[in-house]
C-alpha cells in the first residue's frame, strides 16, 4: 500500500474485488461490473479554506491535490469511509455507528478490548476459584457463546446533543441492514441470546468466506436473529446523543480451531505478560495460588468490523482472542 501522487490531476485509482478478479479470470462471461464503492478514508475536509485570498477557485485546492491511497483489495483495510448520495441538502448531521460500552457490553477494564475466552478451560479459571457464574466486564465465553452473559452493542444514530434525542431519526438515514465480518479462523458471530442449555447452538451462518478466510455476516432488522434492533426514542442507555436509529448486538465464538488446539496461538499469538493479566469475576485479580501466573495465556489480536449497509458507515473494533495453555 502507497501514495499517489496528486500534485495537479484528481486521480481516482479502482481495483476489482476478489470475486471480480474471479469471475474475470473464469473467462466465460459471468465477469460483469453491477456495483461499486467509493471512499475518501485519506481526506482531510478540513483543509477548506475558504479566506484563501486568490479566490473561491483555490478554496478546495488543498483538497484536491492531497495525495490519494493506492487502492487495494484487502476488505478488512479498506474502505472505512464511503461516500453515500443524499438528494435532500437539509442535513448538518449525519449517523454514527458508536460502540456502547456500559452495561454487560463495556470492554475488558484491564485491556480496553474485548476478550473472547477460547476455550471451557480458560473460562472456568476466569470464573475465578469459587465458581461464579459470571465473566469480568468485556470477557466473552468463546466456548459456548450462549452461555455469556456479555455481548457486544453499538448504537446508530445522530450523535449531537444539539438535536433532541426524543426527535425520530429520518427514515432514509435508519440503518435496517448490517454487515460484520471476522476472521474465519479465530472466531464466528452468534446471537446475543443468553441460553445456559450447553448442547443449543445459536451461531449464525456466514454469507459469505472470501480468500483471505473473512467471513461476511449481513443482518437486517426483520431477520429475527436478535441481533438488529430499533432504539427506543429517547433511550438514555444509548451512546447517541441526538436521534437514535438502531443497534447492533452479538456475541463472538471461538473456532473449533482454538477451542481444540494451541496451533493458531502459537503461529499468530503471543504469550502473555504480567502487565497483560486478565481479571476474573468481580473484576479481581487472578494472581492467588489458584490461578495460572500470565505467561500461562496466549493470545491473538484481530478485529471485527461493523458496517451500516445504508450509510456505509464502518466501525473495526479490537477482539483479543485468549487461551489458557
Amino acid at each position: 500500500m502507497g501514495f499517489l501522487d496528486n500534485s495537479g490531476d484528481i486521480i481516482l485509482d479502482a481495483v476489482l474485488t476478489d470475486l471480480g478478479r474471479k469471475r474475470l479470470a473464469e473467462g466465460n462471461g459471468s465477469f460483469k461490473i453491477a456495483k461499486f464503492a467509493l471512499g475518501d478514508d485519506e481526506i482531510d475536509y478540513g483543509l477548506y479554506d475558504k479566506n484563501n485570498t486568490s479566490g473561491s477557485a483555490y478554496y478546495d485546492i488543498n483538497i484536491l491535490q492531497t495525495p490519494v491511497l493506492e487502492a487495494f483489495t484487502n476488505n478488512m483495510s479498506s474502505m472505512n469511509s464511503r461516500l453515500m448520495s443524499i438528494a435532500r441538502n437539509d442535513l448538518l448531521y449525519l449517523p454514527v455507528i458508536k460502540p456502547n460500552k456500559s452495561g454487560n457490553h463495556t470492554v475488558d477494564a484491564t485491556l480496553s478490548t474485548y476478550v473472547v475466552l477460547a476455550d471451557q478451560t480458560t473460562v472456568n479459571t476466569m470464573q475465578g476459584p469459587s465458581g461464579e457464574a459470571s465473566l469480568a466486564a468485556g470477557q466473552l465465553n468463546g466456548d459456548v457463546a450462549a452461555q455469556g452473559a456479555n455481548f457486544i452493542q453499538l448504537d446508530q444514530g445522530l450523535d449531537t446533543s444539539e438535536l433532541s434525542a426524543n426527535s425520530v431519526l429520518a427514515a432514509d438515514l435508519v440503518e435496517t441492514q448490517y454487515m460484520i465480518q471476522i476472521d474465519n479462523r479465530l472466531g464466528s458471530i452468534a446471537t446475543p441470546a443468553t441460553n445456559t442449555n450447553a448442547g443449543e447452538t445459536l451461531g449464525f451462518k456466514p454469507t459469505s468466506i472470501d480468500d483471505d478466510n473473512i467471513a461476511t455476516y449481513i443482518f437486517t432488522l426483520s431477520d429475527q436473529s436478535e441481533v438488529v434492533n430499533n432504539l427506543l426514542t429517547g433511550n438514555t442507555f444509548s451512546v447517541i446523543d441526538g436521534p437514535q436509529g438502531t443497534s447492533v448486538k452479538f456475541k463472538i465464538a471461538a473456532s473449533l480451531d482454538l477451542k481444540t488446539s494451541a496451533y493458531l496461538f502459537n503461529r499468530l499469538g503471543t504469550v502473555a505478560t504480567a502487565a497483560q493479566t486478565l481479571q476474573g469475576a468481580g473484576g479481581t485479580d487472578l494472581l492467588g495460588p489458584d490461578a495460572p501466573t500470565a505467561t500461562a495465556y496466549k493470545f491473538i489480536d484481530s478485529t471485527v468490523r461493523i458496517s451500516g449497509m445504508t450509510t456505509g458507515y464502518t466501525v473495526d473494533l479490537p477482539v483479543r482472542f485468549v487461551k489458557q495453555t
